[in-house]
């Protein structure tokens, strides 16, 4: 059984340590590939000058290429690489050329006899243009070859990765992450992502990312093969994945495109370095331009490698600080494609939810509706609707808005808002029951407001239409579950606040409510 600790949580990403028989390394973890035929960067380069601690590499290249040696030194000298490794079996060639020379047996033969700390079985992908016939024959041979295994390895110290097939095929991504979740494997990965992700579907990618981990043991690590650039990163973290591999940090330097953590830059379209890595920092974009081309590959590889680990730290210090969607949100407007992904995350909304930590070290920032989707804003919802009853002996419910928009102090401003409801309805004090309406929350009762996060945020005034329409939503629904005998909101004339009330009321009024509004 793999070993995995858990450190810290946000969303669905996850800090912990992963222990194999070459020890341990940190997860979230990005893993270079290694193509030995042509590998601009050493490994030894990226243990002693990156910090990086696993990689990648091929077990069926190095088969067909070097494999007595490999079967010889072992794959650690091999490559002249102390940290961990994991290899892949020849899946991404039969995509790529349809078939390899080598049987699911034998790989898995040839991985234990090089000592791979992390093996792979050789899966059929699913890829892109294919039927859904194709694609159902590509999850039940990789499913057949996967239940063979237990009778082919005879190793018990290597983690074996069992890869989910599918595609774009959701219904088969399902079905494929279900039988494979009964199979004894330490680690899963999301075969057939990379024609995804060169098209920049990443809304997509949501889908089958989330739909495997759905069906899949939450306490084994999740791979996602080719996830080639810095700047999705992050999402792919936020949705549950522990392991991901790359080689575009080599095969972009070959065409001369230089990586940031918001997108690619051809080298000749650069004046000035927008990073300060040592690369960046000694050289100028004029300077790697009139080297030679094998010395420019390897340093434009290098700067490429610094911002992709660099990112990885900014999004683990994200989660450790509760800030992980922050990042996200901040990421997803270097690409349209990526913030169509971000407003997929609905969808997901209720599942994120329950497996996202409770609290955090810190507030939330709240910029637009993408927000609404955070599992702070749906728990808080859930849990109004579900488990809350209000003080006994309130019959009227007020709702103020919530001051912060403006430059005063909010307490004297509710204070007054209250006693002109105490004058204009003439009713006691014992008798109201004043809530708050505010983004992103919707109804957030007096009592509750030291409750994380519902003070413990701040939020970008006046909201945006989208937030409008979710509180005046969440403001009828909780005059519709509470039963108060008189449901009064309160409204500032030409602000947010006016738009909310007249939504408000409307809603009720759909569902049998009154709502009365006052307006100040």
């Amino acid at each position: 059984m793999v070993e995995f600790e858990v450190r810290d949580r946000d969303l669905l990403a996850r800090i912990g340590k992963l222990k194999t028989k070459s020890g341990t390394f940190e997860t979230p973890a990005f893993m270079p590939v290694i193509n030995m035929a042509r590998q601009s960067i050493a490994p030894r380069e990226l243990w002693n000058d990156f910090g990086c601690r696993i990689l990648i590499t091929n077990a069926y290249l190095i088969k067909k290429q070097s494999a007595e040696t490999a079967r010889k030194n072992g794959v650690h000298r091999f490559l002249d690489f102390p940290g961990v490794v994991m290899t892949d079996s020849g899946a991404y060639q039969i995509l790529a050329y349809g078939n390899v020379e080598v049987t699911p047996a034998e790989i898995v033969k040839f991985q234990e006899e090089i000592g791979t700390d992390i093996a792979t079985i050789l899966d059929l992908p699913t890829g892109w243009k294919v039927t859904k016939q194709k694609a159902e024959a590509t999850v039940e041979e990789t499913l057949k070859r996967a239940k063979e295994l237990e009778a082919q390895k005879t190793h018990r110290d290597i983690l074996w990765t069992g890869p989910i097939q599918g595609g774009h095929f959701l219904d088969l991504v399902a079905k494929s992450a279900k039988q494979m979740s009964n199979l004894a494997f330490d680690i899963h990965a999301l075969g057939s992502p990379t024609p995804v992700m060169e098209q920049y579907l990443f809304s997509l990618l949501v889908d089958m990312i989330l739909t495997a981990k759905m069906n899949l043991p939450p306490e084994r690590p999740f791979h996602l093969f080719g996830a080639g650039h810095p700047f999705m990163f992050s999402l792919a973290i936020a949705l549950g994945c522990d392991l991901f591999d790359s080689a575009a940090y080599s095969l972009f330097a070959q065409d001369d495109r230089y990586m940031t953590n918001y997108g690619t830059v051809h080298l000749e379209d650069i004046k000035y370095f927008p990073c300060s890595c040592p690369i960046c920092t000694k050289r100028d974009p004029k300077d790697l331009l009139e080297m030679p081309k094998p010395e420019r590959e390897k340093e434009l590889s290098r700067h490429n490698l610094y911002v992709c680990f660099s990112e990885m730290r900014r999004i683990k210090q994200a989660i450790v600080e509760g800030r992980l969607w922050e990042h996200i949100e901040m990421q997803a407007h270097s690409h349209p494609s990526l913030l169509q992904a971000l407003k997929n995350l609905r969808k997901y909304a209720d599942y994120i939810e329950k497996h996202g930590p409770v609290t955090k070290k810190s507030g939330i920032f709240y910029f637009t509706s993408l927000g609404l989707a955070r599992p702070e804003v749906i728990r808080h919802v859930k849990r109004l609707l579900e488990r809350y009853t209000p003080p006994s002996g309130a019959k009227v419910l007020v709702l103020v808005p919530d001051y912060r928009s403006k430059q005063v102090q909010s307490g004297k401003q509710v204070k007054k808002a209250v006693s002109l409801v105490y004058e204009k309805l003439g009713v006691s004090k014992s008798e109201i029951h004043l809530c708050v309406y505010t983004p992103p929350f919707g109804v957030v009762p007096s009592e509750l407001k030291d409750v994380y996060p519902l003070s413990q945020n701040e939020c970008a005034f006046p909201p945006d239409l989208e937030t409008v329409e979710y509180i005046a939503e969440q403001v009828a629904e909780y005059v519709k579950a509470m039963g108060y005998e008189k449901a009064v909101m309160l409204a500032e004339n030409g602000t947010w606040q006016e738009k909310v009330a007249e939504m408000s009321k409307f809603l009720c009024a759909k569902r049998e409510k009154t709502l009365e509004l006052i307006y100040t």
